[in-house]
């Protein structure tokens, strides 16, 4: 794989660990899974995207 051995992958993993930390790596992960299917999905021709509409919020007052 591009020439890359084990130790030069966990290398790179560790650089990626220490700059974005541990627990935004399943953020990061997430992000660039739907990133990688809407371009797919892109690419096929199909015009809808998965978009869920976020909750809207009422101001205090009308609660």
């Amino acid at each position: 794989m591009f020439g890359l051995g084990t130790t030069e992958l966990l290398v790179i993993l560790a650089i990626v660990v220490l700059l974005f930390g541990a627990r935004r790596l399943p953020e990061i992960g997430s992000g660039l899974g739907s990133a990688i299917k809407n371009f797919k999905s892109g690419l096929s021709g199909k015009d809808e995207i998965d978009v869920t509409p976020e909750k809207e919020e009422l101001p205090k007052g009308e609660q």
